[in-house]
């Protein structure tokens, strides 16, 4: 077996295993009897990052998850990620301040109209307030205290400084490093993260997984909404006539492309906008590094990302990087020619990550072209030209020209091309729908 073969069959195995619900419910149950055995109680841990929206939005969850659920709450400030699970880390912070003035209002929360990626001065004396508190303090300063720095007054930070006493540099150095050591002692790299029980929970975005989980442990305190519910996507009530453009950018190694993509595609079908679809290679085909570690969370994430949406057989992964993705895409000109680009596409994925199906084989790829509608004696003829790297390339430029690098990503363009939307993640497929809505009833209006 060729070291590069060797590879695609060792992560398909470890995918499968990250991914797989059984071997989850395993750990969980394990993890609860230890937890019983040793009578303690429910402890969930939360990783703050300044200057990152995502932890802002977080930071306002922190008294209602207290009032929801008997649980303990830990609480640790961390400094930025970096090194090769930070590979863009400017445009990161960036897009945390752009996305979650988006998000917010759908969650209930707040993040300031004006707000902008603070400067590195107020950031230190919000950090410095916060690494001066009590414990049990933290859950009620900190929302303050990022209300106060990403609204950009001054006046309000410096009087929460008065009534609570800022640390000095080094205890905040210290603290910094407490919290990110014991961030990466339990496996993850990110701010406005939440963990328990052996699993990470990313921001709001996530946190509906968390309280699931907590309420089967019957943890949950009384009956009520959970305190970040996922907005359902909508595709209505009105249909847009095609001035709209719905523009995908999904890569084919991407577990979260693979199991959006057919929900992104019937959302543009059903609202009536001009769908655009853009596919760009996988981040490490492009020389962007991954670790392990971002790669146990990102699969065991979309696996519960896969259950969330009724995806109950995803998982059956086998590893499309490298070739079967070069040889995926030098079928796609043609098969866009052929009108059935999607379909190419959508068959990909279900053959790469629903059915365990090796693409570099023309045995396997020959399934996904048939599946596709499309002549695999036609197929097999045109499979391994390098035609498609351009459009490829250009696809990934036009992402980062729009602050994005990362898939799935959207864009909603308007009549004139400008864009009304750009968001990465298939956790903003919700948000596509709400944005699709929101301007035609806009438009109805006269507005």
């Amino acid at each position: 077996m060729d070291p590069s073969a060797f590879r695609r069959t060792a992560g398909s195995f470890m995918m499968r295993r990250w991914s797989d619900p059984r071997r989850l419910a395993a750990r969980r149950r394990r993890i609860e009897r230890a937890r019983r055995r040793s009578g303690e109680r429910h402890v969930v841990e939360y990783f703050h990052q300044v200057d990152d929206g995502y932890s802002h939005l977080a930071a306002q969850c922190l008294r209602p998850l207290l009032d929801t659920y008997d649980i303990d709450l830990v609480c640790h400030l961390v400094g930025d990620p970096a090194g090769q699970n930070a590979p863009e880390p400017e445009l990161l912070l960036d897009l945390s301040c752009y996305d979650s003035k988006m998000i917010a209002p759908h969650y209930g929360l707040s993040l300031p109209e004006g707000a902008r990626r603070p400067d590195e001065e107020p950031a230190d004396l919000a950090a410095r307030i916060l690494a001066g508190l009590d414990p049990e303090d933290f859950v009620d300063v900190a929302p303050l205290v990022g209300e106060a720095l990403w609204s950009g007054s001054g006046e309000a930070l410096r009087e929460l400084a008065e009534r609570h006493a800022p640390a000095d540099p080094s205890t905040l150095a210290q603290r910094r490093q407490a919290g990110s050591d014991r961030r990466t002692e339990l496996g993850h790299y990110s701010g406005a993260m939440f963990h328990y029980g052996g699993e990470w929970y990313w921001g709001v975005d996530r946190l509906y997984h968390l309280e699931e989980r907590l309420s089967e442990l019957g943890a949950r305190k009384s009956r009520g909404e959970p305190v970040a519910p996922r907005p359902a996507i909508v595709t209505g009530p009105r249909k847009d006539d095609g001035s709209l453009t719905l523009e995908i950018y999904p890569s084919l190694r991407s577990p979260y492309s693979s199991l959006i993509f057919d929900t992104a595609v019937s959302l543009a079908r059903e609202t009536g906008v001009t769908m655009s679809m853009h596919p760009v290679l996988p981040m490490v085909m492009r020389g962007v590094p991954a670790t392990r570690e971002k790669g146990l969370y990102i699969f065991t994430d979309a696996a519960r990302e896969a259950r969330h949406l009724g995806l109950d057989d995803w998982g059956n992964v086998h590893d499309p990087i490298g070739e079967p993705v070069r040889r995926g895409y030098s079928l796609y000109p043609w098969a866009v020619s052929r009108g059935k680009g999607v379909e190419l596409l959508s068959a990909f994925f279900r053959a790469a990550f629903w059915e365990g199906v090796n693409t570099g084989k023309d045995r396997g790829l020959r399934r996904v072209v048939e599946r596709a509608g499309l002549p695999w004696d036609e197929a097999r003829g045109i499979v391994g030209n390098s035609e498609w790297e351009e459009e490829v390339e250009a696809n990934r430029q036009a992402m980062y020209g729009f602050g994005l690098w990362g898939v799935p990503s959207f864009r909603l363009l308007d009549g004139a091309g400008e864009t009304l939307l750009a968001v990465w993640g298939q956790d903003r497929l919700w948000l596509v729908g709400r944005e699709i809505q929101r301007h035609l009833e806009e438009r109805e209006k006269g507005l």
